[in-house]
């Protein structure tokens, strides 16, 4: 055993000391080491139920022969976060979460690891850090919550963003907003729609690390306590066979997880942290490949804010074994690859069929030939951009207007609301990628206002920022390289046209060579920003095609 390290041999008498201290006993001293990475807290409506999740798995590794150590990993509420200066601190934390939990297994030589996530940075922070240890991980989430229900129908967390828009176009009163407060969120678990978290989890399922219904049993639901015990039960059998993350995370595996993460159509977030995982277990994804498997992937499920159905609903369909099941009816699986479950992905999903043909499509008529996400290139974004295409509606796909310039999030929504935009402009917010915000924010708020304001299929929104996977319209993010650093969307003018053309993936402004590279030598004499504290620190934080965000200090 690993922990052999720190509990074998007459040199350890020191390290046994300390776990005699902790109320270890023999018995337990002569078991695999197995950590539980407990992301509890009582803050994130996501992670209040962790600790029921964290004694079901305890259970079930000790019912299996192991002796399971609780330690923790902090998250960030991204809705809780959005639209003030905590927002710049979100994406960090997936770094922070990934550094942390490598420290712990490896300095207490950990056997194994179950990790309990579930929210936005949690999830991908806790997948790279399991490539990283590469001892037998496997992957247990707290769960979606329900969706609300606002006068007979579900509403989500994004339909109270969009409902602030509508009250500021002077179209909701403020008792129909208190009735969006106290409804949209019913229960505990991530957010209820195809976002960032429950996109994860999902993909988490899809990739192999988790078992089935990781990304969609509901938060509240008692088969969610059963998994987390299964989960326990599980990560023994992984022990003992010594299947570890480098056998689950192949390159095979990722094109599996950008596969599913297609037909889904999870938010474009996913484009920002699967690169960052891959790079962990040693495998380059990029933009363009990304869009080679969005080619011939049809989008099966159209989820809020995409459409009307909920992860409640996914997981009465069939769950993601069930859309990897009509998947594979074209042969767009990898079938024979190992998974957390013991098992190939061809044995997990053979008999998951599709109970319902609205929440999940079959295979021969989906929403679209083609993948939920896009990634768009041109003079106006060289290294590329993203947006989630299966949210966008049909009169947006192309799409041609004069640039709103704003140089923040806050500048943007002032103007949103205060009536200065109109039907056909493209709003352009810049500054806020992960140096020049500095912490690339989500732009949820400015998306959700455009919604609200009635103006979802007339207005367009770019931004070197990123986009909540709860965004819906053009909303194209992530664009790169990002201002701060010279990138394009920095020289843009008010007034300038921009032309979208998602069908064939291009993002331009309509300039001339000559008058960018004049804009790019008045840009250069700019005096840059000065950023102290942490986030300074953060400032270094560089985007790149084949990695996404990473962290170089």
């Amino acid at each position: 055993m690993k922990s052999d390290n720190v509990r074998k041999g007459i040199g350890q008498g020191p390290h046994r000391s300390l776990f005699n201290a902790l109320g270890h006993t023999e018995e337990e001293m002569n078991k695999p080491l197995v950590g539980i990475v407990s992301s509890y807290n009582e803050i994130v409506p996501g992670h209040i139920n962790l600790d029921k999740i964290v004694d079901a798995v305890k259970l079930g590794v000790a019912m299996e022969g192991g002796t399971p150590v609780v330690f923790p990993a902090i998250a960030v509420c991204d809705g809780i976060a959005m639209g003030h200066e905590g927002m710049k601190y979100s994406l960090a934390t997936r770094e922070l979460i990934a550094d942390s939990t490598e420290s712990m297994a490896l300095a207490h030589q950990l056997d194994a690891l179950v990790m309990v996530p579930n929210c936005d940075k949690n999830v991908p922070g806790l997948l790279m850090a399991a490539a990283r240890v590469n001892v037998p991980t496997i992957f247990v989430s707290g769960g979606p919550m329900l969706a609300g229900r606002v006068k007979g129908e579900k509403r989500s967390l994004s339909s109270m963003f969009e409902a602030i828009g509508t009250f500021a176009a002077g179209n909701m009163t403020e008792e129909e907003v208190a009735e969006f407060e106290n409804k949209v969120c019913p229960t505990c678990g991530s957010c209820s729609g195809m976002y960032t978290a429950n996109s994860m989890n999902c993909l988490t399922e899809a990739i192999g690390m988790g078992l089935k219904g990781n990304g969609t049993i509901p938060a509240v639901y008692s088969e969610r306590i059963k998994l987390a015990k299964h989960a326990g039960m599980k990560v023994m059998e992984l022990y003992e066979r010594n299947i570890r993350p480098e056998d689950i995370l192949t390159e095979k595996a990722f094109m599996n997880a950008l596969t599913v993460d297609m037909a889904l159509g999870c938010s474009t977030n996913s484009m920002l942290h699967l690169p960052a995982i891959a790079h962990e277990a040693g495998i380059k994804l990029t933009l363009d490949l990304a869009n080679e498997v969005s080619e011939k992937t049809p989008n099966l499920c159209h989820l809020a804010p995409a459409g009307y159905t909920y992860m409640e609903d996914l997981n009465e369909a069939g769950g993601v074994y069930a859309v990897m099941n009509e998947l594979d009816k074209k042969g767009l699986l990898y079938t024979d690859l190992i998974t957390a479950t013991g098992k190939t992905i061809g044995e997990n999903i053979a008999g998951c069929e599709n109970k319902d043909s609205e929440t999940i499509r079959p295979i021969e008529n989906p929403y679209s030939e083609t993948g939920g996400l896009a990634a768009l290139k041109g003079n106006l974004a060289p290294n590329g951009s993203i947006v989630k295409k299966s949210a966008v509606c049909d009169e947006m796909l192309i799409h041609a207007g004069p640039a709103r310039v704003f140089d923040c999030e806050e500048d943007a929504i002032a103007a949103i609301k205060g009536g200065k935009i109109v039907a056909g402009d493209v709003v352009v917010i810049r500054y806020e990628g992960p140096k020049g915000g500095p912490g690339m924010r989500e732009m949820l708020n400015p998306t959700s206002a455009i919604a609200g304001m009635g103006m979802g299929e007339s207005v367009a929104l770019i931004t070197d920022g990123r986009f909540s996977g709860a965004s819906r319209g053009a909303s194209i993010g992530h664009v790169s390289p990002e201002a701060a650093v010279g990138g394009p969307i920095a020289l843009v003018k008010e007034g300038d046209l921009i032309r979208i053309n998602i069908n064939e993936k291009t993002l331009d402004m309509v300039v001339s060579e000559d008058e960018l590279e004049e804009r790019r030598k008045a840009w250069i004499l700019r005096e840059p920003k000065i950023t102290t504290g942490y986030l300074g620190r953060y400032s270094k934080m560089v985007t790149s095609g084949d990695r996404g965000a990473v962290l170089e200090f």
